[in-house]
Formats: C-alpha cells, sequence, structure tokens
C-alpha cells in the first residue's frame, strides 16, 4: 500500500513537473519575472520531494531527469539569445573560416568580404544575438566551437533543427556527468544519489537544456578528469581537464588544487613529476585545440575580448556592487576599469593560500578547496550570468556544502533585471540573492567547524 502510495505521488508530481517546464519552454517570455519566479519555485519543491520520495530508486528518477529535459527539445531559447551567435560561430567553423578573426557586425556590414561562403540566415541569427553580442569577437573556446559547427554538419540552414542538435549533446553531457558523478560519489564512500541534486535541479534542466548553455560539456569532462584522477590514471585525466579548459575557460582556476593530491596523498610515491605531466599534458591539450585557429590576430582579438568581462561588462555582481557603489560615493564615476584589474588579482591570491595553506591533501579535501575558489571568483566578479553557478553547484555534490544549491534558487533573482520596457538591474533583489547565498554559507561553515560554533 506504502509503495502504491509513492508511487502514485511520483507519477503526480513527475506530470506537475512535465506541465511546468513545457509551460516555461513553450509560453513564457522572459520579461514575466513573476511567472518565471512562481514557476521556478514550484519546480525546486517539486524536484526536493521527488528526490525525497525516491532518491532510492536512482535510475528511475534518473530517467525522469533525462524526460524532463527532452520536453525542451522542439522549443527555441526565451530566456537567452545568446544560442544565436552559437549557430553564427558554428556555421562560420563548418564552412572553414576562423570564428576569431571576424564579428558578425563585419559579416552584416561588409559581405564583400565573405564572398566564398553562404550564411545561412545570417541577418536572422544576427538580430537575435543582439548588437552587443554582434559588434564582439567571439569568446568561446575551440572544443565549443567544434559543438557549435556540429549542429551546422547537421542543420546548416536551421535555427531549430541547430538548437535540437546542440540540446543532444547537452543532454548527452548531462548524462555523462551522471554516469561519472555517480561513480566518483561510490568511490568517495558518499550515497550516490547526492549526484540527483544537481542531474535534477530545475536551474540546471532550465539554463543548460532550455537556454543552451554549455556549462554540461565543461563539467562532463571535468567531472570525468576527477574520476580519473581519483582512480590514478593522471595521464587521461590531464587529457579531460585539458578538454574541459578548451570548452570554457573556467577550469583553468581549478589546476593549482591538484597540487597536494600528488604531492602528499601517497608518501610511498613521489609524486612531483606526475604532477609536473599533470599540468604539461592539460596544457598540452589546451594549446593543441588551439592551433588550428591560432595567428597574431587571434591571440590580439581574443584576450581583447575576454579583457571585456573583467574591465567592460556588470551583471549580478556582488562585491563588485559594493565597490562601485563606494566609487560613486567617493570619486563619482564608475570604477570598473580599476576594479576589473583589482580583483582578479585578489582572486589569484585567495587561490594560491587555498593551494598551499590549507591542507587539500585528501581528494574530497581537494574538491573543497575548488568549490570555495571558484566561488570566490564570482563572488568578486563584475559579471555572474546565472548559467555560471552550474560549476559550484557541481562541485558541491562531492563535499558537505549545499550553499551552491541554494545559489542555483536564489539566482532567479537576477532576471528581474528583463523587465517589459527594457533591461534594468533590481539591486535590491541581488542584494537578496547574495546575503541569503552568503548568511547560508557561513551558518553551514560554523555547522561544520566546532571550533567556530564556540
Amino acid at each position: 500500500m506504502r509503495n502504491f502510495k509513492n508511487n502514485s505521488l511520483f507519477i503526480s508530481l513527475s506530470l506537475l513537473s512535465i506541465g511546468l517546464y513545457v509551460y516555461v519552454a513553450y509560453f513564457l517570455n522572459r520579461s514575466d519575472f513573476t511567472l518565471l519566479l512562481l514557476s521556478y519555485t514550484f519546480l525546486f519543491f517539486l524536484t526536493y520531494r521527488l528526490i525525497k520520495i525516491k532518491a532510492h530508486h536512482f535510475w528511475l528518477i534518473a530517467g525522469a531527469g533525462v524526460f524532463f529535459r527532452l520536453v525542451f527539445m522542439g522549443s527555441i531559447p526565451n530566456l537567452s539569445q545568446d544560442f544565436y551567435r552559437f549557430i553564427w560561430d558554428g556555421r562560420l567553423v563548418f564552412q572553414g573560416v576562423n570564428p576569431y578573426l571576424f564579428t558578425p557586425e563585419t559579416f552584416v556590414k561588409d559581405t564583400s568580404s565573405f564572398l566564398p561562403i553562404t550564411l545561412y540566415q545570417a541577418q536572422e541569427l544576427y538580430q537575435g544575438m543582439g548588437a552587443l553580442n554582434g559588434s564582439h569577437y567571439s569568446n568561446y573556446p575551440p572544443v565549443n566551437q567544434f559543438f557549435f559547427a556540429v549542429a551546422a554538419l547537421f542543420s546548416e540552414k536551421s535555427i531549430l533543427g541547430s538548437v535540437v542538435v546542440m540540446r543532444l549533446i547537452l543532454i548527452l553531457s548531462d548524462i555523462g556527468i551522471l554516469y561519472f558523478g555517480r561513480k566518483l560519489l561510490l568511490n568517495l564512500g558518499q550515497k550516490p544519489e547526492k549526484i540527483l541534486w544537481y542531474f535534477l535541479n530545475p536551474f540546471v534542466i532550465i539554463e543548460m537544456t532550455g537556454n543552451l548553455h554549455f556549462e554540461p560539456a565543461m563539467l562532463f569532462f571535468l567531472v570525468g578528469s576527477l574520476f580519473l584522477l581519483y582512480n590514478r590514471k593522471w595521464f587521461f585525466s590531464a587529457i579531460l581537464f585539458g578538454l574541459s579548459v578548451s570548452v570554457k575557460l573556467l577550469p583553468l582556476l581549478l589546476l593549482p588544487f591538484v597540487f597536494q593530491w600528488f604531492c602528499f596523498s601517497d608518501k610511498k610515491q613521489k609524486n612531483s613529476l606526475k604532477l609536473l605531466g599533470f599540468y604539461t599534458i592539460t596544457l598540452l591539450t589546451v594549446a593543441i585545440t588551439f592551433m588550428p585557429f591560432y595567428s597574431k590576430e587571434f591571440v590580439l582579438n581574443y584576450s581583447r575580448t575576454i579583457g571585456l568581462w573583467f574591465q567592460n561588462f556588470e551583471f549580478n555582481a556582488s562585491v563588485y556592487y559594493l565597490i562601485r557603489w563606494i566609487g560613486y560615493k567617493t570619486i563619482g564615476w564608475n570604477v570598473i576599469a580599476t576594479a576589473g584589474k583589482i580583483l582578479p588579482v585578489l582572486v589569484l591570491l585567495f587561490i594560491i593560500l587555498l593551494t598551499f595553506f590549507r591542507n587539500n591533501k585528501d581528494f574530497k579535501a581537494m574538491i573543497t578547496a575548488m568549490l570555495f575558489g571558484v566561488s570566490f571568483y564570482f563572488l568578486l566578479s563584475t559579471t555572474v550570468h546565472p548559467w555560471y553557478v552550474a560549476t559550484p553547484l557541481l562541485l558541491s555534490v562531492f563535499t558537505r556544502y549545499r550553499f551552491p544549491v541554494v545559489w542555483s534558487f536564489m539566482i532567479i533573482l537576477s532576471y528581474s533585471a528583463y523587465g517589459k520596457t527594457g533591461f534594468s538591474e533590481n539591486l535590491g533583489l541581488v542584494a537578496v540573492e547574495y546575503l541569503v547565498v552568503i548568511a547560508f554559507f557561513i551558518w553551514e561553515l560554523k555547522s561544520h567547524n566546532p571550533h567556530l560554533r564556540q
């Protein structure tokens, strides 16, 4: 009788979730923030209940997570327009054009320089990505460009077709994360169902599968690398780590944290040479993926574009917004150009401190250091888009900390910026987001550290 009730509840909760995902995928407008917030909140509640009643039926609930993703297959992303640029870059790569050397704006205004190629739906893609995106060179690393090109290979003339191909890549990436994440949790002596807080998370399903952000591809290579590293297969782990960097550059921040694992985790072996080999293979893998696109113009354009994220763009920031406010009060103008140079230095110093002065010899402690490092980086960043939280969320699965799960819920408040009258951030809601996340983190820190409870 109890199993019947649980099964009936599981079916009911799943059907309600499917209905909400259908609404978000096909009917919701980004400017309808209240409806988005209500849908998102209800989905989180349903997910919590699903995991609680069926966590012991791992593959059943994982299957539900796959099905929730498939709901989005026929929809065009409605919460982000970045996918238009993905399709644009992919179609350039597919025709042998280096996407790092030309901006979409250049193509639209000077088609004579692109006479050898035909870029289908060029005007529609350019208008979809927006003038700001279209006026800058591509900042997506080469393995990411490969995935974009695969979409062009199978659907060069259809935007929806390209979207479907990219969604399949992301769904397969998430399934890979589920596979390696579960195995790593078992290796670490932890409950495998913890990975469901990533795989079934509405934030992941909506932001990644729905909005087509490629964090899952990066994280698939990263968690695969961590699994192999734990099992002492450092050579292949380094290759996967390099591929992860070549999807998104963010994992470069995590490289220092493997230092103690190599040098001190196994006293029977001298692992300093293996550490050097790991770093060498990782960076060599990254270099090889960039080689087909290399030129002086590429280096100039790519470095300039990356610099924009630190010194020009600002969205959903925390510490930086406080610094900006102080700047306006004291000197009367926006200090982003100066702060954008100083804040990365502080992040680097913090990572060095975590690497050499925190005990990271245990594998779980190493992942915890990675979690703290990447979270501190986002805390000091000038731009924190919602999908960025996927990295701390996945890392937290292998630790005792749950503040990224809270963050994956609170991040929805950043969408309040997209109103019916245009873009305008609600700094009060941004403050609420970070106050809740930081307060929860402090509570967790005290709970896990008996010295802080005194």
